[in-house]
């Protein structure tokens, strides 16, 4: 049975949305040489600047670890005004509920007592870190820079109708934003005249938001705050952009030799000597933080730096134990979140979910594992899931049996057939599925630029977007009114 689809560009093969129509009278007047010559000097500019994706696993024929470009789509998602108006609200609702749950989580417990959250769900957690119990943390705020994907899909039986749905809070090193902003310069470097007639928000300034953001969580007094960067290294599939987000906001790029403890302080090695570090952006999971408390076999990061940060002299962002809110067995409580914290109806929804520790839900699930998308709660990347409709009696056996071994471990979801959007593709333009993941800043104020990285599933009929598996990006473009 063909589910009904949600275009973005065209309300039907004959009609252009209102939004798109300056754009598609552009694109109409392109030839397939011109859009061809285009996609190969991006590809060539990309590859030049070295914005690649490092794929875990996989394996050239001499053995090593490969990078590849993430493949980079000319036509770009455009969204009106009034939707990302709407968006903007519903994200910041979202996050300042989880923020304020994280901090919960880790004092009061307000939620647990309440009986609205289990408390098992949080203290069997794997991402729970009860060394941050009672911790303060400046503003109390733990998820500094958020990555919140973003789905729409038919709602059914709406005659066509749309909703945007979360369907993943990315709380913790969320990745990305470096894509959003070298799509947007491919963009108009390769079709300035699009610039010029039409009016699209910019979103160049994110570095200067970033930078903002950190040095309002400091703890130090100084007017201005030592901020670094500390990435695992440039082995890690995202270190383009750690590399890339250091130098646009003008900050060191740190690993964790650069770094050392010494009386209850963080200083980093310069040429000129130690200097002081008062905020780590720092893009290492917990458990490799510090080897006196997390995994001692770590040399990611620096020895004692939770005894400093627990004692408030430098801030870590995100913070640690953050993970908690993110894990997609925490999901399905985030709407009774926003009305617990808030007292409000939350704006964006969440997808329907059904819940493995769950028995009535677990029934559900396992006599419909073929029209459902069953995940691993603590999974990532496109990893650990299984898509129904699109997989083989064989692998649904063989999901079945693990979702039968360890309940808890799953959640499943509704297949939503995610909105489409033309893209260029080796046999011309087709509709591709995409999602959009906005980047949500918590410092002093709540803030983000008007757009987010848009990913497209590149396959025919896939809906894995992730850049792991084989998806690509887009410009996002927010109308401006």
């Amino acid at each position: 049975m063909s589910r009904p689809m949600y275009d973005e560009m065209h309300a039907s093969p004959d009609e252009v949305r209102a939004h798109y129509l300056n754009y598609a009278r552009w694109l109409a007047q392109q030839t397939p040489e011109v859009m061809a010559s285009r996609r190969e000097e991006a590809e060539m500019i990309f590859r030049r600047v070295g914005i690649t994706f490092a794929v875990y696993g996989a394996k050239d024929e001499d053995g090593a670890g490969t990078e590849r470009l993430i493949p980079f789509d000319l036509i770009p998602r455009i969204i009106p005004a009034h939707e990302w108006t709407r968006m903007e609200e519903g994200l910041v609702q979202r996050v300042t509920a989880l923020n304020r749950f994280i901090h919960d989580v880790y004092h009061d417990q307000e939620i647990i007592k309440a009986g609205i959250v289990p408390a098992d769900q949080i203290f069997q957690n794997a991402q729970f870190r009860p060394e941050m119990m009672g911790v303060e943390v400046p503003q109390q705020i733990y998820s500094h820079i958020a990555g919140i994907d973003i789905v729409r899909a038919p709602v059914p039986g709406n005659g066509g109708q749309a909703e945007y749905y979360v369907l993943e809070d990315n709380l913790r090193v969320p990745s990305g934003v470096s894509y959003m902003l070298e799509d947007r310069k491919m963009m108009m470097r390769l079709f300035p005249e699009l610039f010029t007639e039409n009016r699209v928000a910019p979103v160049a300034h994110y570095p200067d938001l970033l930078l903002e953001t950190l040095r309002s969580v400091s703890p130090a007094t100084t007017a201005e705050p030592t901020v670094v960067v500390l990435t695992p290294g440039m082995y890690n599939s995202a270190y383009f952009e750690h590399a890339f987000l250091a130098q646009q906001m003008g900050v060191e790029l740190v690993e964790g030799q650069d770094l050392f403890v010494k009386d209850n302080f963080v200083y980093m090695r310069t040429t000129q000597g130690p200097r002081r570090v008062d905020v780590i952006y720092r893009r290492v999971d917990d458990d490799f933080l510090d080897p006196l408390v997390f995994r001692p076999t770590s040399t990611l990061g620096c020895a004692g730096l939770l005894g400093v940060y627990r004692s408030g002299n430098v801030t870590i962002c995100n913070a640690v134990g953050t993970g908690v809110a993110d894990d997609k067995s925490i999901y399905p409580y985030v709407p009774k979140m926003i009305e617990f914290y808030l007292g409000q109806k939350p704006i964006l929804s969440n997808v329907p979910t059904f819940m493995g520790r769950d028995p009535e839900d677990l029934k559900y699930i396992l006599a419909n594992l073929k029209d459902l998308v069953v995940k691993e709660v603590h999974g990532a990347g496109g990893y650990g899931m299984l898509v129904g409709p699109a997989s083989t009696a064989a692998e649904i056996e063989e999901f079945r049996q693990a979702v039968i071994a360890k309940p808890d471990g799953y959640i499943a979801q509704p297949t939503l057939s995610l909105s489409t959007c033309p893209t260029y593709v080796n046999s011309g333009i087709a509709p591709r599925h995409i999602d959009l993941r906005p980047f949500v800043l918590s410092g002093k104020d709540v803030q983000m630029v008007p757009g987010g990285l848009t990913r497209v599933a590149l396959k025919e009929g896939s809906l894995v977007v992730n850049s792991s598996q084989g998806g690509g990006t887009k410009d996002t473009w927010i109308l401006e009114n």
